[in-house]
């Protein structure tokens, strides 16, 4: 019997077997075609480059790694970082001290290298010249529970209301800030970092 030619077509290229009239050999050739498409299905796709995403508290957020590199402020995923010790101890000598906001540029969320500088509010330590610390924003978020509301003070001067963004977690270099801007009010702070701790599980 001449042999015959067939072809299968699929989402992983088309794969062709020779189906010869020998029957051993036509299984032999099967099982290396199933072998072969099983692989190609099974290996994950990668779209050119792209990181990935994952939702999360109803925000889609890129994931971001969390080594920070140089002085440049970096994003992190505060479900991701479990080492954050929540501290109070503002001290105007230049440097970004726990408690105390801050101006610093910060990324965008697209992270493509595009930022603005921004008052961030500082958590704790991160490393011996890093900090941890959460953006502030003054978009009315009034009712929105991803964000703590922070009141007036002098880190705006234009007075006007200010937010926490609970879910936005930074590491800052003390080389990396741009100015002190005020030492928040430990009343204030001590509830930040109650609603941190009830998000996040982080301790004090």
């Amino acid at each position: 019997m001449a042999p015959r030619v067939v072809a299968w077509g699929g989402s992983s290229g088309t794969l062709y077997a020779v189906i010869v009239a020998n029957r051993g050999m036509w299984k032999r050739l099967l099982s290396v075609g199933i072998d072969i498409a099983s692989s190609a299905l099974r290996s994950p796709r990668r779209e050119g480059g792209a990181s990935s995403r994952s939702i999360r508290g109803g925000r889609v957020r890129r994931a971001t790694p969390v080594a920070a590199v140089g002085t440049q402020t970096t994003e992190l995923d505060p479900r991701d970082v479990s080492d954050v010790t929540l501290s109070y101890a503002p001290e105007p000598d230049g440097a970004p001290d726990a408690g105390e906001i801050v101006w610093t540029w910060v990324p965008y969320a697209e992270n493509d290298g595009r930022g603005k500088d921004r008052p961030v509010l500082v958590i704790g330590r991160h490393t011996p010249d890093r900090v941890y610390a959460v953006k502030l924003t003054s978009k009315d978020k009034d009712g929105d529970r991803e964000y703590f509301p922070l009141g007036t003070g002098p880190w705006d001067q234009r007075g006007r209301e200010s937010w926490v963004d609970l879910d936005q977690l930074y590491s800052v270099h003390e080389d990396g800030m741009r100015r002190e801007a005020a030492a928040l009010d430990l009343e204030r702070f001590t509830r930040v970092a109650h609603a941190l701790q009830q998000r996040f599980g982080w301790r004090a």
